[in-house]
């Protein structure tokens, strides 16, 4: 899977940073007159499609009945190793739906993990204790001595717990002259070998302009791994979301160091 050409991503974009901030106004001030001050409150809401990310109010979704993946039964395949990722929609109901192609391993097998995906039975993911349509990836590893290729869950894109009023306020509960952007909406690298005994468990670490919008404008990397992995992490950072930066209450543009997580494909 390379993070830039994110199949989800493709024609979605999660509705004003996928979150809803609404700023309220506190009142009375000693006089009597309603006084003015921001307060961010800020919840979780679907993309334009009507679909959650995991996140703080929004549980995952989770296998309840397991169905094998069938390896390809012909000689030329019979001991190749690989997997496939697939993303896809658990909807309330608990039926897969949008189901996209990450990592290929070839046209069997990756039909075999959809097979199985679609057999395969879930609990949906619930925001509130109400069922709503969640946005996963799964794969499917198929391993040369044709062990079980059981489908797995994976959360790589999930929304994050927002700062509380204290973050955009000082002591005497008055707006903060500046706040800094934070992260709100994480996306993972791709790393992708499960046949490594020992993986390295790295992060990189890059800088993210993040525009008053709470888009990135830019990223550079800050300290690299190697390998092939820094470009995956610079292009899973162009997913990331952001609460913009704020100076008197306003967003801004600024600049914010990122550390990027690599996946456990």
């Amino acid at each position: 899977m390379d993070n830039s050409d994110m199949g989800r991503n493709m024609g979605i974009e999660k509705d004003k940073l996928g979150i809803l901030v609404l700023i309220a106004c506190a009142s009375a001030c000693a006089h009597g007159q309603a006084a003015a001050r921001p307060i961010w409150a800020v919840h979780q809401s679907p993309d334009e499609g009507g679909i959650y990310y995991a996140g703080p109010e929004v549980s995952a979704p989770r296998l309840v009945k397991v169905m094998p993946a069938a390896y390809p039964g012909y000689d030329d395949v019979k001991d190749r190793q690989g997997m496939t990722v697939l993303a896809m929609v658990i909807g309330a109901d608990g039926v897969p739906s949008h189901i996209q192609l990450l990592h290929s391993h070839g046209d069997a097998f990756d039909q075999a993990a959809m097979n199985a995906v679609q057999q395969s039975i879930f609990e949906p993911g619930k925001l509130a204790g109400k069922p709503v349509p969640v946005w996963i990836d799964m794969r499917v590893v198929f391993r040369a001595n044709h062990a079980q290729a059981l489908p797995e869950v994976l959360i790589t894109e999930r929304d994050l717990p927002s700062p509380g009023e204290s973050f955009f306020e000082d002591k005497h509960h008055r707006p903060v002259g500046y706040t800094p952007p934070v992260l709100i909406h994480s996306v993972d690298a791709d790393f992708a070998d499960p046949f490594v005994r020992d993986p390295i468990v790295e992060v990189a670490t890059v800088t993210v302009t993040v525009g008053a919008d709470g888009l990135p404008k830019a990223v550079q990397l800050r300290r690299g791994l190697g390998f092939g992995l820094d470009k995956k992490a610079i292009a899973a950072a162009w997913h990331d979301r952001f609460l913009p930066a704020t100076k008197k209450g306003k967003p801004v543009e600024d600049s914010v160091d990122l550390k990027v997580d690599f996946a456990k494909f």
